[in-house]
Parts: C-alpha cells; structure tokens; sequence
C-alpha cells in the first residue's frame, strides 16, 4: 500500500539545494522517515539521480549503530561524495547520533552535499529545531493524514471512511489494520508508551499521573477554552492533589511542544487584535485524542471542529478563534453587550474565511445559533458552515455557504465554490 503524500513531497522538491538543512518533524510515527527514504527517494531516481550520490543512514537500526559516533557519520559522507554533482544525504532519527547539531551544521559548508534530517522523541522536539537551527534549518512540519490522504488507501465509501477516520484518525500505520481492537490497541499503547512517555522523560516530570490526567481534562475540552487556574482549582477540590496553574500551563506547552497538542488564540474580528488571555487546544490526530479517552465516541461534533482545524492548518491556513461583540435589547429594552464566537478565522495570504463547524443544524433554532455570529461580522470576506448532515454545497438566503463535513475535506478547493 502506497499512501501518496503530494503536498510534503512537492515542499521538499521545491527546497531542494536551498543551502539550509531540511529538517522533516511532526508527531510520532505520521511518516516522516516513509516521506524521505520512499517518496523523496523514488523521486530522485526518477529525476535520474543514481544510488551514488544519494547517502543514506537509519539511525535507529542497529546496521547504522558506527555512524551514531560524530567523527564516523562525517567520515562516511565524505569518503562517499567523490566527483561531480549534488549529493543527497538522508539521516533518519538524527537524535541517536551524538553531538547532530555539530554534524549538520559542518554538512552545510559542503557545497554540493544538500541534507535532509528526520528526528522524534524526547532529544528531538520542535523547541530544538528553532533553538539548534536558526538560520540554517528549513522546517517542513508533516502531520497525520489528511482525509484526502487517508481516502486515497481506504476501502469503502467516504461515509463509512469518515467515521473511521473521526474514531481512530491519520496515523498511516491504523491503515493496515483490519479489525477495531487492533486499532484501539494501536492506538492505546502509543500514546501511553511512546507520546507520554517522551514528554515524561524529556522534562523529568515526577507527577506523571498528574500530567496524564492534564492529557484527558484536554481531550475533553476541544472546542472549550482551556483555563489553568480552573484546572489547578480542580484538582485541589475533586482530585485532592496539589498542582499549580504555572504547572499546569507548562505542561500544555510541553504537550505543544511535542506535536500533541495544538495551542489557538482567539481574535477579535471588530477590533482586529488578539486576545491574550485563554486558549483553546486540538489535537493533532483525533484517534490519540480517543485513545486518551478511551474511545468513547459520543462528541462527535467535537472530533469533527478539531478535524476542520487540522484541514486548515494542513492546506496553509493560519487559524485563529474569532470573537465578535455586539449590542441587544433585552426584554426591559436595557442594552446588553453579547460576545458571539466563531470557531474559525482562517487566514492566508490575502485571504481570509469565517468558518462555523455545526455537526448537525435541524432546526431554524439551531440555524439561527450557527450563524449569529457570522451575521454580525462587519466585512465582506467569506463565511463558511460545515456540517456533518448530507447536504448538498450551496448558499444559504444569508449568503453563507454551507457544505458537507466530506466535500470539504475532500475537495482542497471546496472554500472556493
């Protein structure tokens, strides 16, 4: 099965010999290492780049274990770039070589040698990349399967692919199993044994039961703005545990830096400025997220506003949460001031969308909820309803266009229409 990846591969083709080491990151096993050494690979071959000027190292294979030595992996590239031509050199996991920073950085003073690097784990999370690398590091951020993606190796209807896709998300490897319990169980042992366990470690966190319990209060929330102070508060009177809203809030930044987690800021649309208080979190993949709550699948309107998000950040959106105040009279004729959010402002170059996740819209009632933040923006830009209900695309009387949950992700196009 081959999971064609065509936006990663076209970043990576697109950077090539830019002087700067290409550094491929991104959450545990989203397949960084079947990018390069597959995709990338077979791309060069079919350009015509021989085997010899392309180097390769798995670093995680004990058949590479010499090259974790600094000295050993500089002398085995230099022995190998002989001649004329750019040489590609791929290093998989480079956090099991000691002293990479230095590696890396002596690679780029190779004038035909162009470096591409994937690294994971506790020694090699995204603070690293800006830290080690500032100015001579290219990111390219690969995350889990599009749905796009994920349809292109799934057998079935898109319907019965999204369900899966919303139960158990985009990690390549759910793809090969056949049956729930292997899929769950994938999934559960992950995030236990190697998602938490690299944060535990990285940080030498001692209240690891605290912090697992911070993962569920997070997987809960999506969607909700997440308040530490409320969060230390719980703790001391439900949990009877001492844990502080500093700690807390270093923790989400902890599950942020490690691809977990995704930290959004809210937006005032009227005012056009951020406000810098709460925030709100996705997950990365929505089957980590299930697996932190042991699947139990009843919010599915909240799977389906962090699946839109993951869209939008995948196609090059910046996203933010947007928030518009407006005034009413109540039923004594007093002005009241309203705060209306909207789950989206999506933003790239100059673009920018409105968008409204509503997993099911039934009634006038719940229309009129979806889109009364909408119908007080003062612009013109587009406004946008995802809905998970099958429905055809087409515009409401309000000129907001509404779509199915399916045509937009499957449609990179679909905020055109």
């Amino acid at each position: 099965m081959e999971i064609k990846r065509d936006l990663y591969l076209q970043k990576l083709i697109n950077k090539q010999g830019n002087g700067l080491v290409k550094i491929i990151t991104g959450i545990r096993r989203c397949g960084k290492s079947y990018l390069l050494f597959k995709l990338f690979y077979d791309y060069l071959h079919g350009c015509g780049v021989d085997d010899g000027h392309i180097i390769k190292a798995e670093l995680d294979s004990r058949d590479y274990i010499a090259l974790r030595n600094p000295d050993s992996m500089l002398a085995y590239v230099k022995e190998r770039v002989k001649g004329d031509g750019r040489y590609y050199v791929f290093l998989d996991e480079v956090q099991y070589m000691s002293e990479f920073e230095d590696v890396l950085n002596t690679l780029l003073h190779y004038d035909n040698v162009d470096v591409y690097v994937t690294g994971s784990n506790s020694k090699f999370l995204s603070t690293d990349v800006i830290t080690e690398f500032r100015g001579r590091g290219d990111e390219i951020r690969l995350r889990p399967l599009s749905f796009s993606e994920y349809m292109s190796a799934y057998d079935g209807t898109k319907e019965d692919g999204f369900k899966d896709y919303s139960a158990y998300g985009g990690l390549p490897q759910i793809l090969t199993f056949k049956t729930d319990e292997e899929k769950t169980d994938y999934l559960t042992t992950l995030f236990r044994t190697i998602y938490v366990r690299d944060i535990v470690d990285r940080y030498k966190i001692r209240n690891e039961d605290e912090f697992e319990e911070l993962t569920g209060i997070v997987a809960s929330s999506v969607g909700s703005l997440v308040n530490p102070v409320k969060i230390s508060n719980t703790f001391k009177t439900v949990k009877r545990r001492e844990i502080s809203a500093p700690t807390v809030k270093k923790y989400l930044d902890y599950m942020q830096d490690a691809f977990m987690v995704t930290k959004v800021r809210r937006f005032d649309v009227k005012g056009r400025k951020f406000v810098n208080s709460l925030y709100k979190y996705y997950f990365e993949d929505p089957g980590i997220r299930n697996a932190r709550l042991n699947f139990t699948l009843d919010d599915e309107p909240l799977v389906m506003e962090n699946i839109v998000y993951n869209e939008l950040c995948t196609r090059g959106f910046t996203v933010n949460v947007g928030l518009i105040e407006a005034f009413t009279k109540n039923p004594e004729a007093k002005t009241t001031r309203i705060t209306y959010e909207v789950d989206f402002v999506a933003n790239r170059g100059n673009r920018r969308y409105y968008i409204q996740s509503a997993y099911s819209v039934p009634s006038y009632g719940k229309r009129t909820q979806e889109t009364n933040s909408l119908r007080n923006i003062p612009d013109s830009f587009k406004k946008i309803i995802i809905v998970g209900d099958n429905v055809k695309a087409g515009y409401s009387g309000d000129g907001f266009l509404v779509m199915n949950i399916c045509d937009f992700l499957l449609d990179e196009n679909s905020l055109e229409r």
